[in-house]
């Protein structure tokens, strides 16, 4: 058994803030987690958690993004050639 303090510093989700710690008891596969330390060349199991969640929601957002493609329609009148001109120009 893994238990951890987690503190959450940031808004997870626009519906989840998290604004004070949360101690957790997980069963986690001690074997996974000592290589994912090794991998990740982090030093706590809190930092690991911490990264992994990141990580997940990162992951969930880009694939629902992914899932948008070819759904979304432009005005028939929309350059996007220009507007990619337009930001490479302030660069």
């Amino acid at each position: 058994k893994l238990t951890t303090e987690l503190k959450c510093e940031e808004t997870i989700t626009p519906l989840l803030t998290c604004t004070h710690p949360m101690q957790i008891t997980l069963n986690l596969d001690e074997a996974l987690v000592n290589e994912a330390l090794q991998l990740t060349h982090l030093a706590t199991q809190e930092e690991l958690i911490k990264l992994a969640l990141q990580e997940l929601v990162r992951s969930r957002r880009k694939k629902n993004l992914l899932d948008l493609a070819g759904q979304i329609q432009f005005a028939p009148d929309f350059d996007y050639k220009a507007l990619r001109e337009t930001h490479h120009a302030a660069d």
